[in-house]
């Protein structure tokens, strides 16, 4: 059973950062490609990162330079450091596993940032 579990939310004021963790199972994690995705209320999710299996990064135009995507495959885990957090940040954070047709999601995590 696939599982990927996002943790590391919360309330933060403009210019703070956080963290976000996803911790998968049930699949090969190494081979899978990793994305945080968010959507705020009355939006699409959007692509925010995403990381290859071999490394390779890509962002939204709106994070560039603020947040940091990166994975860990001893530990399951895809992380998201966001710094210099806005009020325009503020959405349930989504993380994504990708490996040929196969799409897995977790259940997302609240950021808000207040102003």
């Amino acid at each position: 059973q696939v599982q990927l579990v996002e943790s590391g939310g919360g309330l933060v004021q403009a210019g703070g950062s956080l963290t976000l963790s996803c911790a998968a199972s049930g699949i090969i994690f190494s081979i899978n490609d990793m994305g945080w995705y968010r959507q705020a209320p009355g939006k699409q999710r959007e692509l925010v990162a995403a990381i290859t299996s071999g490394g390779t990064t890509n962002y939204a135009d709106s994070v560039g330079g603020r947040f940091t995507i990166s994975r860990d495959n001893a530990k399951n885990t895809v992380y998201l450091q966001m710094n210099s957090l806005r009020p325009e940040d503020t959405a349930v954070y989504y993380c994504q596993a990708r490996f040929r047709s196969f799409v897995g999601w977790g259940q997302g995590t609240q950021v808000t940032v207040s102003s």
